[in-house]
């Protein structure tokens, strides 16, 4: 087995809530020292979002928090200033997700750091990003969301938008801005030097349209919201069978031919299968009503496990629409390793979403829980030239903060 591609890189994770933490850890899976820091105190805010176990921790922050070492520490006293500016001097990558312009008053700035040490790859990420006339402003997955263009693109027609329900622009933000991260370490190997990298949430979104864009830019077409179908793609989407919900995505001529056949062969009308108008794309999306008519009732007839079954049998793409209890236990992710376990001292046995990073040679499972508040404030002290009767002066006075 290799040692992890990021091993021997030090990581400041002086991030919150969602989209820096995902770096973090993403970074440590692959190898990285990822130091987190977190005010004295309540420490990150996700430590009380969402599934909140006691009065320090929730499974969020344990989460998007698990490999790192955890410290706490107080800047606005000159000791705590000092750790904080030789971490920074030690580190390879320094994270960050606040309103830009927030940290230079801290002394944590781009420029402040890369002028005492200038390897130092910077990454932040905000909601509008570091220029233009929204860079002030603040926001969230949920604002990028609105503003993108993405969620005017769903639900029923007439409709307001639903919530999504999963923080698209945090995570996709987050992966985009650890493949920056990496190219700018590797950039750093010929250059030797950093540099700042800018993250948006909103620009990640924009840069997702695979083909909305494109439909108005070349075609004057705006897209509109579609319900459970694509009227650009049939045949493709949602369908309701007897006991629940699946999708099929029959959209390619050969699979829309076998899918028609099979349609026929079993209670179907006679000749669907046959029916030139439905072979070609526009044909179809022409006789999209029609086809749904036809399509709709047939699978409600049966159970989701039949139309399952009877598409396999044809090979064409289909999946049930699963409960997150249904996913854990699907033996593709079980396969898979995508669902880590963890053995935490206080909660036991923790149960959470692997990374989908999957290396020939080294392993990148994270076993290590997330920290708690200030729990390695002593050891990353130490790695950084602090005296022992420094160290516990400091966290007697509550420079270093634990809890």
């Amino acid at each position: 087995m290799q040692a992890r591609p990021l091993e021997g890189i030090r990581v400041v994770d002086y991030s919150h809530f969602l989209a820096g933490p995902y770096v973090g850890r993403c970074l440590a899976a692959l190898g990285a020292e990822v130091i987190k820091v977190e005010r004295p105190g309540s420490g990150d805010a996700g430590r009380q979002h969402a599934t909140v176990l006691d009065d320090q921790q929730s499974a969020y922050f344990l989460q998007l928090n698990m490999g790192k070492r955890g410290v706490s520490v107080n800047m606005k006293d000159p000791r705590g200033k000092d750790f904080m500016q030789r971490l920074c001097d030690s580190a390879d990558v320094f994270i960050e997700n606040y309103r830009p312009g927030a940290l230079d008053k801290l002394g944590l700035g781009y420029d402040a750091l890369s002028a005492r040490n200038p390897r130092l790859v910077y990454c932040s990420i905000s909601a509008y990003g570091h220029t233009g006339p929204d860079a002030h402003r603040a926001g969230f997955g949920l604002i990028a969301e609105a503003k993108s263009g993405i969620m005017q693109m769903i639900g029923e027609p007439g409709s307001p938008p639903p919530l999504m329900r999963i923080s698209l622009g945090d995570m996709y933000t987050g992966i985009h801005a650890v493949a920056a991260i990496n190219a700018a370490l590797l950039g750093r190997v010929k250059s030797g030097r950093g540099q700042h990298i800018d993250m948006a949430l909103y620009d990640t979104l924009v840069s997702m349209h695979e083909y909305a864009v494109q439909c108005y830019t070349m075609q004057g077409v705006l897209p509109e919201q579609t319900g459970h179908d694509m009227p650009t793609s049939t045949l493709y989407g949602v369908f309701r069978a007897a006991d629940g919900d699946l999708v099929i995505a029959a959209q390619v001529d050969d699979a829309w031919k076998r899918f028609a056949a099979l349609v026929e062969a079993h209670g179907g009308p006679e000749g669907f299968g046959s029916d030139m108008r439905f072979h070609t794309l526009n044909g179809r999306n022409a006789n999209r009503v029609e086809i749904l008519s036809i399509v709709k009732p047939w699978v409600a007839a049966r159970p989701v496990a039949q139309v399952l079954d009877l598409l396999d049998g044809v090979d064409v793409p289909c999946a049930k629409v699963q409960r997150i209890d249904e996913v854990l236990a699907d033996p593709q992710i079980v396969a898979r390793g995508m669902v880590v376990e963890q053995q935490h001292p206080r909660f036991g046995t923790l149960r959470l979403p692997n990374l989908p990073f999957r290396f020939s040679d080294c392993d990148t499972t994270i076993r290590e829980v997330g920290p708690d508040l200030g729990q390695h404030n002593a050891e990353v002290a130490k790695s950084l030239g602090f005296k022992p009767a420094e160290i516990d002066a400091m966290q007697t006075d509550g420079v270093l903060f634990s809890k």
